[in-house]
């Protein structure tokens, strides 16, 4: 199966969930829907059609990881970071870090490789999943994100991303 909103019931929660949910809380975001992204090159050939001029806008990576003590993180940066594991893990105290299987992602975030996000800590919170997020979340008025497919894009005001990751009591760990 791909990760995109075609599968989405076959996930613990679906994208039309966790849609309704951050309506439910008041997040106010707007939906972009597209073709299926599975990479930050992907991203940008669509990017353009939804980025409003003059907006401070946060596009994401986020990687799922794994340590030597099967700890599962997190991290999600700004797109154009230039990432090597060793340093990120060496960084952060974490050691060797490795990427985590396509079936560990599903068990612990919920989502399929393509479709990392942030959101998806509605599952790994539950999971013991380590949450790190950048710093340049700060600098930004909205946040562009998957909403757990990757298909569709959300963009959500920073202020209103980290309520809600508070009302979903999912600790931040600043990078």
């Amino acid at each position: 199966m791909d990760a995109s909103s075609k599968f989405q019931d076959s996930l613990p929660v679906s994208s039309d969930a966790v849609l309704a949910m951050l309506a439910e809380r008041g997040v106010r975001y707007r939906l972009h829907e597209h073709v299926p992204l599975r990479t930050v090159e992907d991203a940008k050939s669509v990017e353009d059609a939804f980025i409003q001029d003059g907006e401070r806008a946060l596009r994401l990576k986020n990687l799922y990881l794994r340590d030597k003590k099967k700890r599962n993180y997190l991290i999600s940066l700004e797109q154009d970071r230039d990432i090597d594991l060793k340093s990120l893990g060496a960084e952060l105290g974490l050691g060797n870090l490795s990427f985590g299987s396509s079936d560990r992602l599903l068990q612990n975030l919920g989502v399929r490789p393509g479709a990392v996000t942030p959101l998806a800590m509605i599952n790994g919170r539950g999971a013991d999943v380590t949450f790190f997020m950048d710093k340049a979340l700060h600098e930004a008025d909205v946040v562009y994100m998957h909403p757990l497919v990757n298909d569709r894009t959300v963009a959500i005001s920073c202020a209103e991303f980290l309520d809600f990751m508070e009302w979903l009591k999912v600790e931040i760990t600043w990078i």
